[in-house]
Order: C-alpha cells, then structure tokens, then sequence
C-alpha cells in the first residue's frame, strides 16, 4: 500500500511538472498587414467619435482579411468583415461560422480585445487585427 501511494505521489509530481512546460497561450499564427490608404469617413473633433473606419488588410495563410467599423458616439454600433479567406468552400465555411461570432464578441466588448474562434485560428487574428486598425484609424 505504501509503495502503491509513493508511485501515485511521484505520478503526480512528474504529470504536475510536465504542465508547467506547457506553454498557457497558443501561438500568435504569422500575419502581414497592408495598409488600404485613408479607410476612414468619419469625425473627430475632439469629442466622441463617429464615423465608419475600414481596417488594413491582413494576409493569413488562408487568405486577407478585412473588417469596416462603423462608431455612433464613440460606440462600435456596426462590425462588417469586407473581406475574407474564401478561395475554397472550407475557408468560405470557416468565415461563415466564425466572422458572425467575432462581430458578436466586437459589439459586446467595444474594443478588438476579444477571443479568437476554435477551429478558425487565422481568420479570427486577421479579423482582430483589421479591426484594431480601424479603431486606431478612429481615435487616431
């Protein structure tokens, strides 16, 4: 019996020590960033800010993405993805599933600060990195 609970002691620790290698953050897939010109059609002065702002377009290893913003009062009222990976049906079905559920997860946090989808990876960098570009292009 205690043989049996020194084994499952050291079972542990060796398990408990190969987590702790494990990297917490998956990661970041390589994306470039095109700027697309002024992208935006907006204004400013100085108060909240109002307007529709395109985003850069981001290569992804599956093709650009492209998001256009559109702030009322300094709020994101409206998220639309311009352009997506879509040279084959299974990039049109990924962008299918995962760009409704990123433009959900814009307009309930306001901000580009928001989860990637499960299963679309580099379309949802491309969709937050587009969309960081044009709420910089906002307030900038």
């Amino acid at each position: 019996m205690r043989r049996t609970l020194l084994s499952v002691a050291v079972t542990a620790a060796g398990i408990c020590s190969l987590l702790a290698l494990k990297p917490h953050h998956p990661a970041v897939p390589p994306v470039t960033v095109a700027p697309t010109g002024p992208g935006s059609s907006g204004t400013s002065s100085g108060g909240p800010v109002s307007g529709t702002y395109t985003g850069d377009s981001v290569a992804t290893r599956y093709g650009p993405v492209q998001v256009r913003v559109t702030l009322s009062g300094g709020r994101i009222t409206e998220a639309v993805a311009v352009r997506t990976p879509s040279e084959n049906e299974r990039d049109r079905e990924i962008a299918g599933y995962a760009v409704p559920m990123l433009t959900s997860e814009t307009l309930t946090a306001q901000s580009a600060q928001i989860d990637t989808v499960s299963g679309a990876t580099y379309t949802s960098e491309g969709y937050i990195r587009s969309l960081q570009s044009a709420l910089d292009r906002a307030h900038g």
